[in-house]
């Protein structure tokens, strides 16, 4: 009885697959000489198995390091992709001691946050609390009276809070026209109801949340540091870093103050599909082939860019806007959009830095290129197909 064996070879130039014929008996285990040519069959071992030491090559090493990376980043929930979402909590002053108050909370994956008011004893409710589920939040309303000398010096907590990596914008709006803007954290997971302190206030909370948003949005940290991989010159980084900030600083803009509305899925797909058409370019600059983006990365980053200002809009429309402070609130968050993007390019250039002065160029060189360039593009589209699925 013969069988026929077919042989495997690496991809590489005057490489060639062979086909032979051997005898089920005589059969064996050969390796050609030539790295790139490699030949299998059967041996028949009836009476002892010998060991084999097996070694894998370079590119199958990469692969390992590449399956490591898929699975620590399967372990990390898709809502973080850019479901970095705060609550939000409205306290309008209607009449003495009474307040209609507003509370939103995100719906993540199907679950609410599970985050809860409580006001103080003195509280009571005059109406509701009624709720109204949409898409991607819960909206509860009420109408509550605080008393004979209201909500002022008093504290509202959020239980439940500590347990969560949220935050919660707190907008107070008062009978006499004063306001305050307040950004609770997980750490302080309480509110004291004061009169107005300023538009300083809201321009810090506003530039908080801003930073907060672009460090917890993997999907815009990840087509930042492929920019990053694909223009080598920091001139040109520059420019295309320029264009895409003024590009999603334009649509930012424009759609938060109404002018254009834009359905939030397919802006969150088309983002993901922005990553990964990045590290396809990526991929066909490591074979030496010339891309449009690496002849004009500027023109290609701000065509992006608009993309990215309306997933930037989705999220400042989730905190809901002063309606005072707009321009002030829109200028803070974009500035600390920025700041944190700037951050952001500071850490990657540093590790690179060091990478070179410590000499590890031949264990992160070009092969890390390739991981990092694999792990970008399933991402994005593990994303993308999400996303696109969600509509």
């Amino acid at each position: 009885m013969n069988v026929w064996m077919i042989g495997f070879c690496r991809l590489r130039k005057n490489t060639s697959f062979t086909l032979r014929q051997f005898d089920m008996l005589t059969a064996q285990v050969e390796r050609d000489r030539c790295r790139s040519h490699w030949q299998f069959s059967v041996r028949a071992e009836p009476v002892e198995v010998r060991k084999r030491s097996l070694q894998y090559p370079a590119r199958f090493q990469w692969f390992l390091l590449f399956a490591l990376w898929l699975g620590m980043f399967a372990q990390v929930p898709s809502a973080w992709a850019h479901e970095s979402r705060p609550a939000y909590l409205e306290i309008t002053e209607t009449a003495p001691s009474r307040y209609s108050v507003l509370w939103r909370t995100p719906i993540m994956s199907g679950i609410r946050l599970p985050v809860a008011l409580k006001f103080p004893d003195d509280v009571r409710n005059i109406t509701g609390p009624t709720e109204q589920e949409l898409t991607d939040s819960l909206v509860e309303r009420r109408v509550i009276e605080a008393g004979a000398n209201g909500l002022a010096g008093k504290q509202i907590e959020f239980v439940g809070l500590q347990a969560t990596i949220t935050d919660i914008l707190v907008r107070v709006q008062l009978r006499d026209g004063s306001h305050s803007t307040t950004l609770v954290k997980p750490s302080k997971p309480w509110v004291e109801i004061a009169g107005s302190r300023g538009p300083l206030a809201v321009a810090g909370a506003f530039l908080m949340h801003g930073i907060e948003h672009i460090l917890f949005g993997y999907d815009h940290l990840l087509f930042v540091f492929a920019l990053i991989l694909i223009v080598r010159s920091r001139r040109v980084l520059l420019m295309t870093i320029t264009a895409f900030t003024i590009a999603h600083s334009i649509t930012l803009a424009v759609a938060t103050l109404g002018a254009v509305h834009v359905p939030r899925p397919p802006i969150e797909a088309a983002i993901a599909l922005s990553i990964l058409l990045l590290a396809c370019e990526i991929a066909r600059l490591e074979h030496g082939q010339v891309s449009l983006t690496a002849r004009w990365p500027w023109a290609v980053a701000f065509s992006f860019g608009l993309l990215h200002g309306f997933g930037f809009a989705s999220a400042l429309a989730d905190i809901g806007l002063p309606r005072s402070d707009v321009p002030l609130a829109l200028f803070s968050f974009n500035v600390g959009v920025e700041l944190g993007q700037l951050a952001f390019i500071g850490v990657v250039f540093s590790v690179l830095t060091l990478a070179k002065r410590i000499r590890a160029a031949s264990v992160i060189g070009h092969g890390a290129l390739r991981a990092a360039t694999y792990v970008i593009g399933i991402l994005a589209a593990y994303w993308f197909f999400e996303r696109l699925a969600g509509f």
